[in-house]
């Protein structure tokens, strides 16, 4: 346990040293081969480490090479070890923390279905044109809507279609990539 030691006029207290928590994309690139993602999130769960999304696929196929975009919400202190730990595993190349590199853009995608008649049928398609969602399923009871875009667009989208008749929602994770000539 790390502590401090507080005076409080003639006494010192013993407190716990606390660091706030901060939200990362760390992308991965790695072999792909069978059991690589296993391998990962074992390190993830084995060490309590939450996973907020996971996406992965293979990026190059002629080098056999996949990237796994893994959101994890940690302290700085932890944060450290999550890319060490990574980094020591023999089939990951390298690893990025997009959100400390500060040139990440970040694009996720929701297939989200809303049931609707009448007036709430209405709502849904212009709120639905104002997001740019598209329509990818309707039928005289219901809609289905592909929304891509950061996650704080989707999130505002599903919040505004709940009251409308929110039925279902399903979600790809996050997917992210560096700015500029460089790549991993």
């Amino acid at each position: 346990m790390n502590a401090n030691l507080m005076p409080t006029g003639s006494a010192y207290f013993l407190t716990k040293e606390t660091q706030e928590t901060e939200k990362h994309t760390l992308s991965v690139l790695v072999d792909n081969e069978p059991g690589i993602l296993a391998r990962v999130v074992g390190l993830f769960s084995a060490r309590g480490y939450n996973i907020d999304s996971l996406t992965v696929s293979e990026t190059e196929h002629d080098k056999r090479l996949s990237r796994i975009t893994v959101v994890v919400v940690a302290t700085p202190k932890t944060l450290v070890q999550i890319k060490l730990q990574l980094e020591r595993l023999v089939p990951v190349h390298r690893v990025h923390d997009l959100t400390a590199e500060g040139t990440a853009l970040e694009r996720e995608l929701a297939l989200i279905k809303v049931a609707g008649t009448g007036e709430n049928r209405a709502e849904t398609l212009r709120l639905a044109d104002a997001f740019r969602a598209q329509i990818v399923d309707a039928t005289v009871e219901s809609f289905v809507f592909e929304v891509t875009g950061k996650p704080s667009k989707i999130d505002s989208f599903i919040a505004l279609m709940a009251p409308l008749g929110l039925v279902e929602v399903v979600r790809t994770g996050l997917a992210a990539i560096s700015r500029g000539q460089e790549g991993m």
